[in-house]
């Protein structure tokens, strides 16, 4: 199975061991799930992860983002992205995201956001925008 996370996901897998969103993460390195990786969506992620305020609330060096993102990245379905796909998001950083999960053919976009993916036009991409708890209840419910 082939998913896209949202960076929200992966800051709140590090953020606490708790919850659905670090669940994730660990199928994704148990290599339960594949994850799909664009680019654009690592340095996301980087960008995101190491700015000085996440840093201090994730407790965590610079170092040590970047290297569980290159455990991410190893592990990976990686996807070069050839073309801009605007589905007329908020967020420019929600469109590389649902870029991502669109050239991958990811089963899943999992996000805490599903709001901010709800008024675009999404329609008959072929995959579900789905919230880290329900994913992991389903992922659950179908292997477990």
């Amino acid at each position: 199975m082939i998913v896209t996370v949202d960076t929200n996901v992966i800051f709140s897998a590090l953020y606490s061991c708790r919850g659905a969103s670090h669940h994730i993460l660990k199928l994704i390195l148990d290599e339960k799930i594949k994850l799909a990786l664009s680019p654009q969506v690592y340095f996301e992620y980087l960008e995101i992860l190491t700015n000085k305020e996440n840093l201090e609330k994730l407790d965590l060096s610079i170092e040590e983002v970047e290297d569980i993102l290159d455990l991410i990245a190893l592990l990976a379905k990686k996807y070069s992205i050839y073309f801009l796909l605007r589905p007329n998001l908020i967020d420019e950083d929600d469109n590389i995201i649902f870029e991502c999960a669109f050239a991958s053919s990811s089963e899943y976009l999992i996000t805490g956001n599903v709001k901010d993916f709800k008024n675009a036009e999404l329609k008959g991409f072929g995959f579900k925008i789905i919230t880290p708890g329900d994913f992991y209840k389903l992922w659950e419910s179908k292997n477990e």
